[in-house]
């Protein structure tokens, strides 16, 4: 009798694992392992992951390299509305989700599939993520859950894999850690706390270097192009380009806490020295660059976009009537913005651009203008005024 196909999206992780072996030995399925490359490989860890898939008995692996993809499809708008969910988490795992489930089901249907597989437990937001993608672009397929549906802890799923002979680094499984372009989320017992921190070495990065380091991040049309002298071919090389440089000083380090999507309070740790030190640099920028009002839109627009991003919405054609606005707003935000690192933080020195509103042929705030003189400014004030002056007068006899 022929076996129905899953398509599984697998990482290599302690939850993959678990649902590649299970799927095969428990269920009798023909696994097709997916891996969607979102920034978070090297070509040496692919290949290991490949390893360890065909050592677990799946039918077939394989790997798409969806960095362009995602850069040009979502971070690309996350830097443009410098979007840092709650003023704190840059949505690293949020947005690659969704980019993520959309390869992984248009993979499905090229192979013919009867079910696609992800490993999401029942208390988070990625299993909302890829299940309303799933269901959008392969609604005849069923979705199969094993650690949501069986309701697994970590230690179930690591006694399971030790029962069947599996060997990978179990120490190593205790934390949750999803990589990619524009940031690592770290989940572990401490962020399942409401008052512990993560230690030093649950982050995917060491502190490296002390000595006080400046750069130049190099900005065209609001995407970060270059890093000092160099300027890339495509603006996510210049994305690994910074990480690699601010990591080594622990930058971009927190813990985001949020309401989850099914309604309830989440905690994850993160690490993000990329987009924290462009989200913050491009809006420095932009704040030299832009009128109030195009600022005053942004801000407003912005944090919607990025709250349907979070809440599995990317596919809302909304969300393409968002970005065709940030698009239109970044034709000047181009230039150069100087920052320095220090072991665990940055400072924006300032910026250089030929649309820096703050030019001084025009004015010098606090102390010098061309454009008024003090009669025109008396007489503006007036007029400002003048409103509220008479809603003051009118209400003088008020109890």
């Amino acid at each position: 009798m022929k076996k129905k196909k899953v398509v599984l999206a697998y990482s290599g992780g302690l939850d993959t694992t678990y649902c590649a072996l299970y799927l095969s030995r428990e269920l009798g399925y023909e696994v097709h392992a997916i891996t969607v490359n979102t920034g978070g490989y090297s070509l040496l860890e692919i290949s290991e992951i490949e390893k360890k898939a065909k050592h677990l008995g799946v039918y077939s692996y394989t790997c798409v390299d969806s960095i362009k993809e995602y850069y040009d499809t979502c971070i690309k708008y996350l830097l443009f509305g410098n979007v840092l969910k709650n003023n704190t988490y840059p949505l690293s795992v949020s947005a690659e989700r969704s980019i993520q489930a959309k390869r992984i089901a248009e993979y499905a249907k090229e192979v013919g599939a009867d079910a696609i597989c992800h490993g999401s437990t029942g208390a988070g937001n990625d299993q909302v993520r890829f299940d309303v993608t799933f269901q959008i672009i392969a609604p005849e397929m069923e979705i199969i859950t094993p650690i949501r549906d069986k309701k697994l802890s970590r230690e179930e799923e690591i006694s399971f894999l030790k029962k069947h002979g599996v060997d990978m680094d179990f120490e190593k499984a205790k934390y949750s850690i999803n990589q990619g372009l524009w940031g690592t989320s770290v989940g572990g017992k401490e962020t399942l706390t409401s008052r512990d921190y993560l230690p030093e070495e649950a982050f995917p990065s060491q502190v490296t270097k002390k000595e006080a380091e400046r750069h130049e991040l190099i900005f065209k049309k609001g995407e970060l192009v270059g890093l000092d002298d160099q300027v890339f071919d495509h603006p996510s090389k210049a994305i690994l380009a910074l990480e690699k440089e601010a990591s080594a000083f622990g930058i971009g380090r927190d813990i985001h806490v949020g309401d989850t999507i099914i309604g309830i309070k989440g905690r994850v740790g993160f690490e993000a020295s990329s987009a924290m030190v462009a989200i913050k640099a491009h809006h420095l920028l932009e704040k030299h660059t832009l009128s109030k009002n195009q600022l005053m839109i942004k801000d407003q627009l912005s944090a919607q976009y990025g709250n349907w991003l979070h809440e599995a919405l990317f596919l809302d054609p909304v969300m393409r009537d968002i970005e065709s606005l940030l698009t239109s707003t970044q034709k000047r935000v181009s230039g150069k913005v100087l920052v320095t690192f220090y072991p665990y933080r940055f400072v924006l020195n300032g910026i250089e651009s030929p649309y820096d509103l703050m030019a001084n042929e025009f004015a010098q705030y606090g102390e010098m203008n061309n454009a008024w003189s003090g009669a025109d400014v008396k007489g503006f004030s007036k007029i400002v005024a003048n409103a509220l002056n008479i809603y003051y007068q009118t209400g003088q006899h008020e109890s």
